[in-house]
């Protein structure tokens, strides 16, 4: 009789032990931190909303953000992102065709839209005019080969037929990101910039803008696509496309597609 107890308690202690360490497998798992890539003119909405998931979900969200270009680069060569939010449909199509994405999980999570801005209350009067008249050193936009922000922005200029003559003085950011640094801290006093990173839902608007017609530049369909077969990963995908989500993606001055 005393040695069957004995066999019950190890067995019974064996049994907690295991549950034990399942239980923290499955909490570690679960406390991994999702890794996901995003084009900087997004980098500030998905910090947002990444704050949202987490606060509901428990769940840690890592956001790293450059431009399209090299972050689809980096995936190409083998980054560990679970995500990727990039400023245009063609690289996350390219992701699916080359296997190195979830098929099927392609999806349109924003509509970009194009101001040119400056931090001077009186410069930008809502109109194209400020690019005609000289009265400026430098302007500022995103390099066209690497941010689709920046071939926006060549295809303004191009529109308006002031490309050849005003390429010279254009200073050319890595990213969005840097772009808005630029005339931020006054390297150009005006700059092509991501509407969303002048209107903010929870900041004052500042300085003088012109919100740029739909018809000078290409449509900045942002697409996003799952590359790991996580399940997380396609909860948080899942969320962003919820309403509550693109309710706060159309705050930050995106258009999406269920409000084209």
């Amino acid at each position: 009789m005393l040695l069957f107890s004995r066999i019950i308690i190890r067995h019974t202690q064996a049994s907690v032990l295991l549950l034990f360490l399942l239980f923290s497998y499955v909490s570690t798992l679960h406390a991994a931190p999702l890794k996901i890539a995003v084009a900087s003119n997004f980098s500030t909405p998905l910090k947002y909303l990444a704050q949202q998931f987490e606060t509901q979900n428990q769940q840690k969200i890592l956001i790293i953000s450059g431009s399209t270009g090299k972050l689809y680069a980096q995936i190409i060569n083998g980054a560990p992102y679970d995500a990727f939010f990039s400023a245009d449909k063609k690289r996350p199509r390219l992701l699916e065709q080359q296997g190195k994405a979830i098929a099927g999980s392609r999806f349109t999570y924003a509509w970009g839209q194009l101001i040119l801005w400056s931090p001077a209350s009186d410069q930008i009067k809502h109109s194209s005019d400020v690019l005609f008249n000289s009265q400026f050193r430098h302007i500022a936009m995103a390099n066209p080969r690497l941010a689709p922000y920046g071939r926006a922005a060549q295809e303004v200029l191009e529109a308006l037929g002031l490309w050849q003559a005003l390429k010279s003085r254009t200073i050319r950011g890595e990213n969005i990101a840097q772009t808005w640094q630029f005339v931020n801290s006054g390297n150009a006093s005006l700059g092509f910039v991501a509407r969303s990173q002048v209107f903010h839902p929870d900041h004052k608007t500042r300085g003088s803008w012109w919100s740029i017609p739909d018809k000078y530049y290409s449509p900045i369909e942002q697409q996003a696509v799952q590359l790991t077969d996580n399940k997380a990963v396609k909860s948080f995908l899942d969320w962003i496309q919820s309403p509550a989500a693109l309710e706060i993606i159309r705050s930050f001055g995106y258009g999406t597609s269920d409000a084209q």
